[in-house]
């Protein structure tokens, strides 16, 4: 009820929004406009840009062979997703990849990780390149950590978190997450440091990356961004959801820019490359502010600190080439691990005793508030984990059969509570 308040907000507030505009467009500014840099500085401070070249050499050829290694292995999926009570396949291909037990859901669509090498799982991939994809994958998103770690410390010590600019000035490699967690604990100033640091370290701490895929020469149609008249859209306008509050998004982008430039006969938008993928930002629901329109290249990486995610929205505008993208983000994962549906199962089944006379199975308690509480779980693991793992999760099947197991285990609890109504 309240994903469909919400989205009934949302359509409210476009609708209003497009009819203030009229047949208008609101202004957007790039890098070739005059002042790109000040709006950035102050409007849109908490996006960090990494140019490619500040980027280790051999991470790029280790991710970008990583992503032509899944293209190769057709592992990168279509997901059907719910919005506004009606049924669509995203444009976007993506496939989730992060820590084991892990899941993540969007626009009511529940995604399941193919696990990156963890100590302490056995997890057998189905080739040794898609092993080497994981392993490129979580190389990458140690770096990134890293990297936002080092940009949330510098709003932190200069106290701007508001207004500070960010961004990207000499990289500082020097400095390890080894240095940063040996502060001292016996002097009380550095307790504080030693807090903040665990704080900004838990905003980065990234648990997966969906990884996005899209040729769009390959698409019959996409829709027009809407305010700015920007031109293709590869993805709507919208806020990342389901993250840990005021947690930072870092997302690498690899365009195929060496493969064939399709020749545009439209007229050139204003300040946007229609050929080049760009990130599109604005300020959520906001017809003062001009739009902000990043263009990105091989190997580039920007960073959505804070609550940037919150107050702004982003979209991601479409080139001519082949793009590939791998979005690091720290994901609520309070409902969406398989620790918290294993605890919900047993929380379930404490209801259930067996008699060890006749090996039958019957109920400690009949009280509603019990009997509900089981329901409630029983139709959680159906539809929000089985139902959705053999639907579009079992696609992941082709990289490990690592779900195999955890799903029959859900299974069986399953089946364990549909006993449990046959027995009331």
């Amino acid at each position: 009820m309240k994903r469909r308040a919400g989205e009934r907000e949302k359509s409210m507030k476009k609708k209003k929004l497009l009819e203030e505009l009229g047949k208008d467009r609101l202004p957007y500014m790039t890098p070739v406009d005059a002042d790109f840099h000040q709006l950035w500085k102050s409007r849109y401070s908490k996006l960090i840009f990494r140019k490619s070249d500040t980027v280790p050499e051999e991470l790029h050829q280790m991710v970008q062979e990583a992503f032509l290694t899944l293209r190769e292995h057709d592992c990168f999926f279509q997901d059907l997703v719910r919005i506004k009570g009606k049924d669509f396949v995203t444009p976007v291909s993506r496939i989730l990849i992060g820590n084991p037990g892990y899941t993540y859901k969007y626009l009511n669509t529940r995604l399941f990780t193919v696990p990156w090498p963890t100590v302490g799982y056995d997890i057998k991939y189905c080739s040794p390149q898609i092993h080497d994809v994981c392993k490129a994958l979580i190389r990458l998103n140690d770096y990134l950590h890293i990297e936002a770690v080092k940009a949330l410390q510098n709003l932190v010590e200069t106290k701007e978190i508001n207004d500070t600019t960010v961004i990207d000035g000499e990289q500082n490699f020097a400095t390890s997450l080894a240095e940063k967690e040996s502060i001292s604990k016996d002097e009380s100033s550095c307790c504080v440091q030693a807090d903040n640091y665990i704080s900004l370290k838990n905003r980065t701490s990234y648990n997966m990356t969906l990884l996005n895929y899209m040729d769009p020469l390959q698409m019959l149609y996409l829709k027009q961004e809407p305010y700015f008249g920007m031109g293709d859209m590869a993805v709507s306008w919208h806020h990342d959801e389901n993250l840990v509050e005021r947690s930072t998004v870092a997302v690498y982008s690899y365009s195929c820019e060496g493969s064939a430039m399709a020749e545009s006969d439209e007229e050139i938008l204003k300040g946007r490359d229609p050929a080049v993928w760009h990130v599109g930002l604005k300020v959520a629901w906001d017809i003062e502010t001009p739009g902000l329109a990043m263009p990105l290249h091989q190997g580039d990486c920007y960073l959505m600190l804070d609550d940037l995610n919150m107050t702004h929205q982003h979209c991601v505008l479409a080139g001519f080439s082949p793009r590939f993208s791998s979005t690091h983000r720290v994901a609520d994962c309070s409902r969406g691990t398989l620790e918290y549906i294993f605890g919900q199962c047993e929380l379930a089944l404490q209801n259930l005793q067996t008699d060890l006379d006749s090996v039958a199975l019957s109920l400690k308690s009949l009280e509603t508030a019990v009997i509900k509480q089981v329901e409630e779980i029983h139709n959680e693991v159906e539809f929000e984990w089985l139902r959705q793992f053999w639907f579009q999760g079992k696609r992941y099947l082709k990289c490990t059969d690592w779900w195999l197991k955890p799903i029959a285990k859900l299974e069986e609890f399953w089946r364990k509570m549909e006993i449990m109504f046959s027995a009331c």
